[in-house]
């Protein structure tokens, strides 16, 4: 049987309206809270933001990492630090020129550093800030919007980052963010994930009822493991 791994509910695809029913009951069972931030510029959407992060942190425990698809990450960093945000994750395609300077921004403000990187981004771009994250965010879909299919090839690229963590000795979680649900999370974790976002396709799209969607995405992920 595979190792379980870490569990990261995608908030921009819960019921804001049970938003603290939700949260509450998810505090204990997960690794983090997932929060999308966009503007509409790096992705054609919007959906959480800073202020969302400091109104749900009255009600959450679990940490919360957010997920910066925006053209500018440096200008967001105090705001979340401020929100309650416990970890800031951007775009490598967004970090031209100021990598470092993020990484020591985010450290700076009493979080941790995660890195994201679109299907498209070939490992030996980021090689030379690995050591220096937290967490690398592997999408399987393209940014911006839920519901996309999966990149199968995307296996490959994880399988990629778990080895070279492994050959420089490297700690860095390996988080898959895109289509991860009961057709995936076996081929995920057999190729090195270690932490599965879930969205509306592996979690709150079961039931009305968070208790019953946890429970159906509990089933369907130990199914896959065994």
């Amino acid at each position: 049987m595979m190792k379980s791994p870490l569990i990261a509910p995608s908030l921009m695809c819960m019921d804001l309206l049970r938003l603290e029913e939700q949260v509450s009951f998810l505090n204990d069972k997960i690794g983090y809270f997932h929060v999308d931030i966009m503007d509409g510029h790096y992705v054609p959407n919007l959906t959480l933001s800073p202020f969302f992060v400091s109104q749900m942190k009255r009600v959450a425990s679990a940490p919360i990492d957010c997920h910066l698809m925006v053209t500018n990450p440096q200008d967001y960093i105090s705001t979340l630090a401020d929100a309650g945000a416990s970890m800031v994750s951007f775009h490598a395609e967004t970090a031209n020129g100021q990598a470092f300077r993020l990484i020591d921004n985010i450290r700076s403000a009493g979080m941790k550093c995660g890195l994201v990187v679109n299907p498209e981004t070939q490992l030996d771009i980021v090689t030379l800030y690995l050591d220096r994250v937290d967490k690398v965010t592997i999408m399987t879909v393209d940014p911006g919007f839920a519901g996309q299919a999966f990149i199968s090839a995307m296996l490959k690229k994880i399988a990629a980052f778990a080895e070279y963590r492994q050959q420089h000795q490297l700690e860095f979680l390996i988080e898959v963010d895109g289509s991860c649900n009961k057709k995936t999370y076996g081929a995920l974790v057999e190729a090195g994930a270690d932490v599965l976002i879930v969205g509306s396709s592996g979690l709150f799209g079961h039931s009305e009822d968070i208790g019953e969607a946890w429970q159906i995405m509990q089933r369907d992920l130990a199914e896959a493991l065994a």
